[in-house]
């Protein structure tokens, strides 16, 4: 069913708490396993619907935030959500105490009531209220962000739009860019401000309620980590700081001689070349088609995909006025159906996000066609970002379709973006685990901060002649710093294991190809930690992994662009 026919109705709250209720006494109530399994199936197929209509309001609200009705719709899920996150929670802690507990674990597996403990220590209906203006103020940053033009050139243009202006091979013109995007975050500092205090105080509150001390370990709770925490993340940053930051000082020392500029500011950060990064050729429509040629021939499995994601539209791709920012793949579980939102402004960025929304799309699409439990379909985030950013490197023999001649300097900037990106993906962790540690920083104190990590991650950067982001306010424009806290590491080490695929692939592609369909067909069987490991990978917290990594990457660009 194409994305434009999907139906929706909102959801009869009561009816479902009511349906969920009598699911819950069945399950209390069972004279065996085989009676909690039937409920805990109906239980899944409610889910199922539940998310379903959730993620089409989703959609179609961040598609058009100006759509009265999906934009009431949205607010309705915000609201209502925790009430029916309640109801789950108590299945979950039935299931939990089951008397059959050994019978359910050799039917559904162990890792489910792992997973299960962990999602029933992070909310209980003692929270509701507070989860649910959560989910306001989280919609209230959205709305306030996917509000913002700009004037450019006599034109009133999206904020998303700016970015290939950010890019021009005129210094000037990316330093007004950057300045006239800051403008917006300026005018509105308060907002963006009040909003993030309430979210620190609000997140912390529930967690204390829960019994924890502050929202840190909720947040590594609440994204379901069930083989690491805070200590091995903390090494994970430490070995950033020892062997990629200085790494990446060095590619930044050789861009700044090669853009012809004696201090790289924050302005020229990502333009690699002196005539300008290069961009895909063609409109967004010839870009789409070049996808399907490409997966089309990537393999079956991954023809299948893109052949179901065409035939029923399941892209939405251009930046327009009242769009929410950003880009993400979502699903639709009744339909199995993935779906890929995007901002397209011009860039590479648009390749970038294509094939790693692709990722996401692709592994959804394999797991839901396994027969797996639905609790099983997806993984951690961490894995699930492998799936993403490893298909943005392994799709390189086909990358000619959008790059033509500039391939090489495509794959180059792709390449040392990426490396770039784990420094500061840390100084976005390492800043929440502050702001969550210290509730009560005023507005300056939480943008000194910034600027401290700004010094610590990326001290080949000079922010002085940007007022917006020589103050510290740069962290108000990382949209998960508002609406998915602690998530951002997860970019980071699963950028260090896509390196490794990537790595694999300049020796022996197809290997390197047959091992990640391996890694995407284990979907939610096994930990992270085990399904990097089944692959025959270092995990990135691993002593040496980044190490070996980053040098092996910093090897591999000196042979592309001298």
């Amino acid at each position: 069913m194409k994305f434009s026919s999907m139906p929706y109705t909102r959801p009869n709250i009561e009816e479902l708490k009511n349906k969920l209720s009598s699911l819950l006494t069945k399950i209390e109530t069972a004279e065996n396993a085989k009676q909690q399994l039937c409920a805990y199936r109906e239980v899944s197929d409610l889910s199922e619907e539940y998310s379903t209509m959730g993620s089409l309001a989703y959609v179609r609200h961040t598609i058009n935030t100006k759509d009265e009705f999906y934009d009431k719709e949205n607010d309705f899920f915000d609201e209502k959500g925790p009430e029916i996150a309640d109801c789950f929670q108590k299945i979950n802690k039935a299931l939990l105490a089951s008397p059959f507990r050994t019978e359910l674990e050799v039917e559904l597996g162990s890792l489910l009531f792992i997973n299960t403990e962990i999602s029933t220590r992070c909310f209980s209906s003692e929270i509701i209220e507070l989860s649910a203006e959560e989910n306001r103020l989280q919609s209230e940053y959205q709305k306030l962000f996917a509000s913002a033009t700009v004037e450019w050139e006599g034109e009133t243009i999206p904020l998303p739009m700016l970015a290939r202006h950010k890019l021009s091979p005129e210094r000037e013109t990316r330093k007004k860019a950057y300045l006239k995007d800051a403008e917006f975050f300026d005018s509105h500092r308060a907002e963006f401000d009040t909003i993030y205090d309430k979210l620190i105080k609000v997140r912390n509150k529930q967690a204390r309620i829960l019994g924890y001390d502050n929202f840190i370990k909720m947040g590594y709770d609440r994204l379901g980590r069930n083989c690491y925490g805070p200590d091995k993340v903390a090494k994970f940053r430490n070995q950033i700081k020892e062997y990629i930051v200085p790494i990446v000082t060095k590619l930044k020392t050789a861009q700044s001689e090669r853009i012809g500029v004696e201090e790289l500011h924050l302005y020229d950060n990502e333009v690699m070349f002196k005539e300008g990064n290069v961009a895909p050729k063609g409109t967004a429509d010839e870009m789409l088609e070049n996808a399907v040629k490409m997966y089309s021939e990537m393999s079956p499995q991954t023809a299948e995909f893109i052949s179901f994601m065409r035939k029923h539209e399941l892209f939405d791709l251009l930046s327009k006025e009242g769009k929410a920012p950003g880009g993400y793949c979502t699903e639709f579980a009744n339909f199995k159906a993935p779906f890929i939102f995007s901002n397209f402004n011009g860039t590479s960025g648009d390749v970038d996000v294509l094939t790693h929304e692709a990722g996401h799309a692709f592994a959804y699409y394999t797991a839901s066609r396994k027969g797996i439990i639905p609790d099983y379909i997806s993984p951690t985030i961490e894995a699930c970002e492998v799936h993403s950013m490893s298909m943005e490197f392994l799709t390189a023999p086909w990358h000619k379709l959008f790059f033509g001649e500039d391939t090489a300097k495509y794959q180059y900037y792709h390449a040392v973006d990426a490396l770039n990106f784990i420094p500061y993906g840390c100084m976005v962790d390492e800043f929440q685990h502050i702001m969550y540690e210290n509730e009560d920083l005023t507005p300056d104190q939480r943008n000194e901060v910034w600027l401290s990590l700004e010094r610590k991650y990326r001290p080949h950067l000079n922010l002085s002649d940007l007022p917006f982001y020589c103050r510290g306010g740069g962290w108000q424009r990382q949209l998960h710093i508002y609406l998915y806290p602690l998530y951002y590491i997860d970019y980071c080490m699963a950028q260090t294991v896509a390196f490794q695929f990537f790595a694999e692939s300049l020796e022996d592609w197809d290997s390197a190809v047959k091992k990640y369909l391996a890694f995407v067909d284990g979907a939610g069987t096994d930990t992270f930690e085990g399904l990097v490991q089944k692959a025959g990978l270092a995990l990135p917290y691993e002593d040496g992994c980044l190490e070996k990594t980053a040098k092996t990457i910093l090897n591999w660009t000196e042979t592309v662009i001298r």
